[in-house]
């Protein structure tokens, strides 16, 4: 990765939507996971137990739950066995039978689907596909309308994300807009909607929405989020609510200010920590965490704070170069209950409860509870201290780039969009975070060097 990019200051915002495009044009581009989509089957948010999803989101260091639980290492996309010449060959010939619908079949629009989400996963390819993104956004949005089989409606809707993310556009959002809602409300298929929503999250996010855009966008999906998947027909579906409460943290690391969210937010998150399913649990923890960490900003070198309102963290002071934190705003006003909840799913026996699950609960909401009752703290934070410096070793979270370094993740904004990344890339994620500008300024993360 260029030295520039190494010296980006960590930041909670991105660059503009039509910076982006202007960067697509050259250099930029963003890319979906690997044609894999699991199976988004209904599953009851409050009487359902967790199922797996790992087989959709790629290789994992070992086999526990994404969210925080083990991103150490990310497996780039093995695409060796294609020479460069041959995979280019390949991508045009997928793009040309997505485009010309006019003799295909269902099997054969699936088949070209899937090869394209897997060229795009695995490669960066904005110079290839420059050009041609309206036609193929026009023949995604036909497949998703049509619906002609589930998986078509779905590969679509992860080809849309790629393309969107590989090639922004300022308007993209204005046209996709209308179809993803239609999808996500009118489709009979969970796993449609499932998909459509984590589509309108990326085209939210890269396509060119204005902030009040996004904003409309985040109160649908808290439309979702409270009424348990009523609002789209799709009651108690767990895999919906999950996705609905994905996007809605991965939306909320674009807003500076979210304090007028919080109210009506904090009660659908607080409520679902009482689904039973596991996944549903930890985003909505997740997001809760986020809204405390965002009451927080730094103080300004004039700005004179009373000490209740300032970070009670004596970390602040003993590490060097780090911002002073004030506290702008109450992000949720019965926090002793909230902290009381939290720290019960942080020790939950349920016998109900796979090991799995149960390990995935008692790790994330140990460290949400942390970040609750010290909102400076990310994810992963370990209060030990640390022999050689005198310090604690503060958010232990990292992500392994091949043998360039690792990635710390110290911020649950960071971790949001990090998981939003990884939805859509998949096992692809290295490679685009390496050549592909739009990642790297989605998470501007210095890489330092194993240890």
């Amino acid at each position: 990765m260029h030295d520039l990019r190494r010296q980006a200051l960590e930041s909670g915002k991105t660059v503009s939507r039509k910076a982006q495009s202007k960067q697509s044009s050259r250099a930029s581009s963003r890319a979906n996971s690997a044609a894999n989509s699991a199976a988004n089957s209904a599953a009851n948010s409050r009487n359902a137990s967790r199922h797996g999803s790992d087989d959709e989101e790629g290789n994992l260091s070992d086999g526990t739950a994404w969210s925080v639980n083990s991103i150490d290492d990310v497996l780039a996309v093995d695409d060796n066995d294609l020479q460069a010449d041959a995979w280019s060959e390949e991508l045009k010939e997928r793009i040309e039978q997505i485009i010309d619908r006019k003799r295909s079949s269902i099997a054969g629009r699936e088949e070209s689907l899937a090869a394209y989400c897997r060229l795009l996963t695995g490669r960066y390819v904005q110079e290839d596909i420059y050009g041609k993104t309206t036609d193929l956004v026009v023949a995604f949005l036909k497949s998703v309308k049509a619906e002609s089989s589930e998986k078509e409606a779905a590969y679509a809707l992860k080809a849309l994300g790629l393309t969107l993310v590989t090639d922004p556009s300022d308007v993209i959002y204005d046209v996709v807009y209308q179809p993803l809602r239609r999808a996500i409300d009118d489709s009979k298929s969970a796993r449609v909607k499932t998909s459509a929503i984590h589509a309108l999250g990326i085209a939210t996010f890269y396509g060119g929405a204005a902030s009040d855009e996004i904003q409309d966008v985040m109160d649908g999906l808290l439309e979702i989020i409270q009424s348990d998947g009523l609002s789209i027909d799709a009651p108690d579906a767990a895999d919906v609510v999950t996705a609905a409460l994905e996007e809605w943290g991965f939306l909320a690391t674009q807003l500076d200010d979210l304090e007028d969210a919080s109210n009506d937010a904090m009660e659908a998150f607080v409520d679902q920590l009482e689904s039973s399913d596991a996944g549903v649990q930890v985003a909505a923890g997740e997001n809760i965490a986020l809204l405390f960490e965002k009451s927080y900003t730094e103080r300004e070198d004039d700005e004179e704070v009373d000490d209740s309102d300032a970070e009670d963290d004596p970390e602040s002071d003993a590490t060097p170069g780090r911002p002073k934190m004030v506290k702008r705003y109450e992000p949720y006003r019965r926090a002793d209950q909230l902290k009381h909840q939290l720290s019960a799913l942080a020790s939950i026996s349920s016998r109900r409860l796979s090991k799995r699950d149960k390990k995935s609960l008692h790790t994330n909401f140990a460290d949400i509870l942390n970040s609750v009752e010290n909102p400076t703290r990310g994810p992963r934070y370990q209060n030990a201290l640390n022999q050689e410096t005198g310090r604690r070793y503060g958010s232990r979270l990292t992500v392994r780039i091949h043998r360039t370094g690792v990635m710390k993740i110290d911020k649950w904004w960071k971790l949001h969009r990090l998981q939003a990344l990884r939805r859509t890339l998949g096992g692809g994620f290295v490679i685009h975070y390496e050549r592909n500008e739009v990642i790297f300024e989605s998470l501007p993360i210095m890489i330092s060097k194993e240890k």
